[in-house]
């Protein structure tokens, strides 16, 4: 269920700004993507796992605030963010 290093790693190549980068807000975004839609995934099949549907709320909302922060710094990058991740905003 947690991300392998191999898929954090293609993650973090695709979204980071340069070369070594790990906490802008568009890899940690990603990250948090890729793990919300893995919990979604694991909570259609374990239906009564409710210790990670609470994970998974504070997830969506750490990505929220995230999400937010970008949106206030620099809205373009929010606006490419969210169409290349695909999400509803």
């Amino acid at each position: 269920m947690a991300i392998s290093k191999e898929q954090k790693n293609e993650i973090i190549k695709k979204y980071a700004r340069k070369d070594g980068d790990t906490g802008s807000p568009e890899v940690q975004v990603a990250v948090l993507t890729y793990d919300i839609n893995a919990l979604n995934d694991h909570l259609k099949v374990n239906k009564k796992d409710h210790h990670s549907y609470v994970g998974l709320l504070k997830k969506i909302g750490h990505r929220r605030n995230l999400l937010s922060y970008l949106r206030g710094k620099d809205v373009q990058r929010y606006r490419e963010l969210i169409k290349s991740l695909g999400l509803r905003r």
